[in-house]
């Protein structure tokens, strides 16, 4: 990887994927002829979804002055929003609906009044979750198939696909699978829309980007609830109808303002067309191909997918097509199963923590704790704006708390509003109206749960996976636990509201238990990755991935040198 002089090599950094605590992997040297080996590997603290690919290359000011200041970075900034918002929303819209009397009128299956309304409407929740798990695994083929750009737009239509069978559904049979082709939209989205931001941002904008994106999740599950709040005054089936359809809009908006900017520039890199992948970085940056930061940045990206062929060759030599898919995903529970069980676990543990329970099925929550249907209502809001805020706190402290400290003592303390609840709604369940006291103190549990949940595993579920997983599985690392992810998701969506119905305060005993069983978890199997080179995660883990990934590095770069240095010997001959 020379440069222009042919006398310096410009850093290689390979891929950093989905997270605001990513890893940057760096090999400077070969300067005037020698070989120099820098040992340190900088850890990025904000770093977000995709590489990381040259740690001194910067275009500007970090933070929100650097993304006004790029119209580019501003449009894409606004689409990763748009992107986690479509997942958001039809949280705050279902934990409504599912109250909502206008619906239950319509879909008299999903109506309190049955024996079996809790599973009917648990499965027609859940099945949107399904579907965005199945689009985890669909995502990642179709993007490096098609660009980033295509697959996107792909994934909007499935999403207005979804969008449009759940508005105008007359059976309940129509609305679950209009919920499930939506989920494989909203999967491929809320994976694939900071995917691309991620390829086309500059460096020291990717971690801000990445929180918005978090943000953005929490910021449509408020205001899909406050709308439908509104909404359920309106007489007839359009209170429901018409904040289903409204969904439309900010992926229409997605699918459409994804084609006004260039391609991915990994991706033309990915498919061998180097020459525009220059260009596209050339118009992201605004700036010409004689630009020095440019040109390093390009040189990285070219490295980096060089880097990867080289990986899975010396893996899976000979190798190809769907044998080599599957040999790559099973590596994840081969070579890397301790890697995969932090990854999967803290994914798992985001999801049965129980904070779905309190998003989908937060007004039927309160009405269990003693308060009346309106109360229910307004009080659920207001925890969704809780979660907003407890989310938007922990961007500012988890780089100082650390992650390791986060998922034990915050696991555990998940644990003791639960308990709280158990022991209120095993004691005055029967007559609320008579312990007005003991409602309100379930309420404050309820919050307290929301704020400890809202300012550790959130953020942790998403911010794990990338730090511990090597370069070159960490795509596939990261969208199994994203896949994990969805699949609890979905599992929670189908038996909370069979659990309300049958175990009453057991529903929160069990919770109970696994937020202390994280805290256990985090405890014997989750290493502090604030601060760590890759070498360091290797000793951790009992492994040598990163060392392993090193050398290639070393030699890529020694290949590329020698590669040069004949150019310029032939030229001067």
């Amino acid at each position: 990887m020379a440069t222009t002089d042919h006398n310096r090599v410009s850093i290689l950094t390979p891929l950093a994927q989905t997270s605001p605590l990513g890893f940057s992997l760096s090999e400077k040297g070969l300067e005037n002829g020698h070989v120099q080996h820098a040992e340190n590997v900088q850890h990025e603290p904000s770093a977000a979804l995709a590489d990381v690919l040259a740690e001194n290359v910067s275009y500007g000011p970090r933070g929100v002055s650097g993304l006004l200041s790029s119209p580019y970075v501003f449009g894409a900034a606004f689409l990763a929003s748009l992107g986690g918002f479509s997942f958001g929303y039809d949280q705050g819209l279902m934990s409504i609906v599912n109250v909502m009397p206008q619906f239950h009128d319509r879909f008299p299956i999903t109506g309190h009044g049955t024996t079996s309304s809790g599973f009917y409407t648990g499965l027609m929740t859940g099945m949107l979750e399904l579907g965005a798990f199945l689009g985890c695994f669909f995502m990642p083929k179709l993007a490096d198939k098609i660009s980033r750009k295509w697959a996107l737009s792909v994934a909007v239509g499935f999403y207005c696909v979804g969008a449009i069978i759940q508005t105008a559904s007359q059976s309940y049979a129509t609305l679950v699978v209009g919920r499930t082709i939506g989920g494989i939209g909203v999967g491929t989205l809320a994976m694939g829309a900071p995917l691309y931001i991620s390829e086309i941002s500059p460096p020291q904008l990717r971690g801000a980007l990445l929180v918005l994106e978090s943000i953005s999740i929490c910021s449509g599950v408020v205001i899909s609830y406050w709308i439908t709040y509104g909404t359920r005054l309106m007489s007839g089936q359009i209170a429901f109808r018409l904040p289903f359809g409204l969904q439309l809009i900010s992926a229409i908006l997605l699918g459409v303002c994804i084609h006004f900017f260039p391609y991915s520039p990994r991706w033309l890199a990915l498919v061998g067309r180097p020459d525009d992948a220059l260009l596209s970085l050339c118009k992201l940056r605004s700036l010409p191909n004689t630009d020095e930061r440019v040109l390093a940045e390009h040189r990285g990206i070219l490295a980096e997918v060089e880097f990867q062929k080289i990986v899975l060759e010396r893996h899976h030599p000979g190798a190809r097509g769907f044998k080599l898919e599957l040999l790559t995903w099973l590596d994840l529970f081969r070579k890397g199963w301790r890697r995969t069980a932090v990854g999967m676990g803290v994914a798992f543990f985001q999801q049965f923590s129980g904070v779905n329970a309190f998003i989908y099925y937060a007004p039927t929550l309160f009405s269990e704790i003693g308060q009346d249907y309106d109360n229910s209502l307004i009080l659920s809001g207001v925890l969704n704006i809780t979660q907003l805020v407890a989310v938007t706190v922990c961007f500012f402290f988890i780089d100082y708390v650390g992650r390791r400290r986060l998922a034990i003592w915050w696991g555990f303390s998940m644990g003791v509003p639960y308990v709280i609840l158990a022991v209120l709604v095993g004691l005055y369940s029967s007559d609320w109206a008579a312990h007005k006291a003991a409602g309100w103190g379930a309420v404050a549990a309820a919050f307290a749960y929301m704020c400890i949940y809202g300012s550790s595993y959130n953020a942790l579920g998403w911010a794990l996976p990338p730090e511990v997983f090597p370069n070159a599985s960490r795509a596939k690392g990261v969208a199994i636990s994203t896949a994990t992810v969805w699949l609890c998701n979905f599992i929670i969506g189908v038996a909370v509201p069979v659990m309300l119905k049958t175990a009453s305060f057991g529903t929160y005993i069990f919770f109970a238990c696994l937020c202390f069983l994280s805290g256990v978890w985090a405890y014997f199997l989750v290493p502090e990755t604030k601060g760590k080179t890759l070498e360091e995660m290797d000793a951790i883990f009992g492994d040598t991935s990163a060392q392993e990934e090193k050398e290639i590095v070393r030699q890529l770069t020694l290949n590329r040198k020698l590669s040069a240095d004949a150019v310029v010997n032939e030229e001067t001959v």
